[in-house]
């Protein structure tokens, strides 16, 4: 459907007609330090003068040209049909750890074995994908912790960064702390107010870094009202290559601080998922899903598309061919004339 954002910018398309019958001329104004804009540059319209003038191609340019500049400026506009989108109001953020353990290869995808934090790559963008309506922000945690995206309704670009993202880019240790409390800060500045506050929050260690403890920044979380949910990442047995022959059997997870991060969830609200192996991973995004719904559809929108540019570009392109005309035509009566002076001085 086509509209106009400001109609009433349409009764100015009578303007230069009217100026021209009520105002006027330029060369009566015997102190005229304004030329009153119109159609100044054509003769009075009588008889056949009136006639021929009427039919000039330049005249029609001018007025089609002043017309596309009406309708520009009543901002032309194409309104879509409705839609209906889903508006949560929920700030929800995933910190993901690349401290240098998520390269422990326990973890299969398909048939290939990965590392954990390739199979977290895969599990939690499918969750981003189901995620429509909620403000999805990520930070990546290692050594230090970093906002990598801010809340926003673009999933396809959280995904598409933590794709990019990389095991030790934020360094090798792990600060669960500080990757807490960035997200609360974040979500505080720029979240939304009234929205629920949710983080959830991958690792596969425990706190080795950062300034916060992470039991400190759990309880600022819980004071802000946000959810954490944790994860723990990581097989319980993994074979591998006996340095003496043969293969044994070990527990890539012993260092994962399941204590610590049970307690953060339980001080605010959440709870604490346990990943041993990919479909378990995806198992408990799932779960999250069902804990965290995302809302049905509630709000209407129609698509508005700007269309003034269009009007606008062919009025310039006329007013620019006018102009063109005009200096092509002086340029030739002076050169005209400086022939009849030449040929006049020559006689």
């Amino acid at each position: 459907m086509l509209s106009f954002a400001w109609p009433w910018v349409l009764l100015l398309l009578p303007l230069p007609f009217l100026a021209r019958h009520y105002l006027p001329e330029a060369d009566s104004l015997q102190e005229a330090g304004l030329r009153v804009p119109g159609f100044a540059h054509f003769s009075m319209l009588t008889g056949r003068a009136a006639t021929e003038q009427m039919l000039n191609w330049r005249f029609w340019m001018a007025a089609v040209a002043w017309v596309l500049l009406v309708v520009a400026a009543a901002r032309p506009q194409h309104i879509g049909d409705e839609l209906d989108l889903p508006v949560s109001g929920r700030n929800l953020m995933l910190a993901v750890d690349l401290s240098g353990s998520m390269d422990q290869k326990d973890f299969e995808l398909g048939s290939a074995r990965v590392d954990r934090l390739t199979a977290t790559k895969a599990v939690a963008s499918d969750f981003i994908s189901r995620r429509e309506g909620d403000r999805i922000g990520l930070i990546l945690f290692g050594e230090r912790a970093y906002l990598q995206v801010p809340l926003t309704l673009d999933r396809e670009t959280v995904k598409i960064l933590l794709m990019e993202a990389f095991i030790g880019l934020a360094g090798e240790k792990t600060a669960i702390g500080d990757a807490i409390t960035l997200a609360v800060k974040r979500v505080h500045e720029q979240g939304v107010e009234g929205g629920d506050q949710v983080l959830v929050l991958l690792t596969d260690g425990a706190n080795t870094a950062g300034e916060i403890e992470p039991l400190k920044a759990a309880e600022l979380a819980s004071q802000v009202g946000m959810r954490i949910y944790t994860i723990g990442i990581g097989a319980e047995q993994l074979e591998v290559a006996s340095i003496v022959g043969g293969r044994r059997r070990i527990n890539p997870s012993a260092d994962l601080d399941e204590a610590t991060l049970t307690q953060i969830a339980e001080l605010t609200g959440g709870r604490y998922f346990r990943a041993k192996d990919t479909a378990a991973l995806q198992d408990i995004y799932r779960l999250v899903d069902e804990l965290e719904p995302v809302e049905e559809p509630e709000a209407g929108y129609r698509p508005v598309r700007s269309l003034y540019h269009l009007p606008l570009a062919g009025a310039f392109t006329l007013a620019a061919l006018l102009a063109a005309v005009s200096l092509f035509q002086n340029l030739l009566a002076r050169r005209a004339r400086r022939v009849t002076k030449v040929q006049a001085h020559a006689g």
